[in-house]
């Protein structure tokens, strides 16, 4: 089965492509672990992505189509795919739905998941990195106690500055970001979706509740 996962940040993306490829036994590929490891690769392609990330700059769309490409044409993915963060834009969509063409794959279902803008606010305000393993969690988990060890590797402090705590909220979590996040999700990577829904059966989800509330509504819709 092959399926694209899309929706805003927050809205549980991570969470349920977990469950899909669980339960499908499909392979996961998001836009970031394809960069890395064409990077790792040390392909032609690789280091071409390697020599912009490093430049700073930013992926093009053409860039991007043949590093999807490449990816969905890998052994591990004939079996099937969960494709997380592309396409985002109107244009890459369009752009990938004939490179499947050129492959000779399909999309079994597009997931939409949808929340509404202040239940993402709430949800990622609470959310804290730590600076020593990298991990995210969500304070409100923690009630009314705040923690002082990060309760996945136990770092009470950032490692490469002493004195410093290892647990941050980054500029990505705060309200004004968000929102501009949500509004950017909106503007170009729905637009997206509705291009892809042109050739493939498109699901909307509602993202509210459990995350087991959610994946059997995911789970209902591809049958």
């Amino acid at each position: 089965m092959n399926v694209i996962i899309m929706g805003p940040p927050g809205v549980g993306k991570g969470t349920q492509s977990h469950a899909v490829v669980t339960s499908k036994g499909c392979v996961h590929i998001s836009t970031g672990d394809t960069l890395r490891m064409a990077i790792r690769s040390g392909s032609e392609l690789g280091l071409k992505v390697h020599a912009i990330m490093n430049a700073g700059d930013l992926v093009s769309d053409e860039l991007m189509m043949d590093l999807v490409r490449d990816r969905l044409s890998q052994p591990d993915a004939q079996q099937g795919w969960l494709l997380d963060g592309f396409p985002r834009t109107a244009v890459q969509a369009e752009g990938f739905i004939g490179l499947l063409d050129g492959l000779g794959q399909t999309v079994d279902a597009v997931l939409v998941l949808n929340a509404p803008a202040d239940e993402i606010v709430r949800r990622l305000e609470g959310r804290v990195t730590c600076r020593a393993c990298n991990e995210v969690m969500n304070l409100k988990g923690f009630g009314p106690v705040q923690p002082r060890f990060c309760p996945f590797c136990g770092s009470a402090e950032d490692p490469q500055r002493p004195g410093k705590s290892a647990l941050y909220q980054r500029a990505d979590d705060k309200e004004e970001t968000i929102r501009h996040r949500l509004e950017v999700f909106r503007k170009k990577t729905l637009p997206a979706a509705w291009a892809l829904e042109e050739r493939y059966p498109l699901h909307e989800i509602d993202g509210l509740g459990t995350p087991e509330q959610v994946a059997d509504r995911i789970a209902a819709a591809l049958g």
